[in-house]
């Protein structure tokens, strides 16, 4: 902040209080701006939100078997794999 010159104590006190006012002033307008803009928005019905939400958790159940099965069938090939090897090796 830069100096005044020649300022008295009463005006630098008076500058600071109007420097505050200013900073409450736009955490204040940040606020009603935020409410403002949250009025908005367009929120998702519950039916939206159940059906998505069915959506995910059949997706992930999905995934999670799909990735089982893949795992599954590696670890047979190897397994057979190595007994393939161990039978040839004897």
């Amino acid at each position: 902040m830069k100096k005044k010159p020649n300022m008295t104590v009463s005006q630098k006190i008076a500058d600071l209080n109007t420097a505050k006012k200013k900073r409450a002033k736009r955490k204040g307008n940040f606020f009603q701006d935020m409410k403002e803009e949250m009025k908005k928005v367009s929120w998702t019905s519950k039916d939206e939100l159940r059906t998505c939400g069915r959506i995910v958790i059949g997706s992930i159940f999905v995934l999670g078997v799909g990735i089982y099965l893949v795992d599954l069938c590696i670890r047979l090939t190897l397994d057979g794999i190595g007994n393939l090897v161990r039978l040839i090796g004897a």
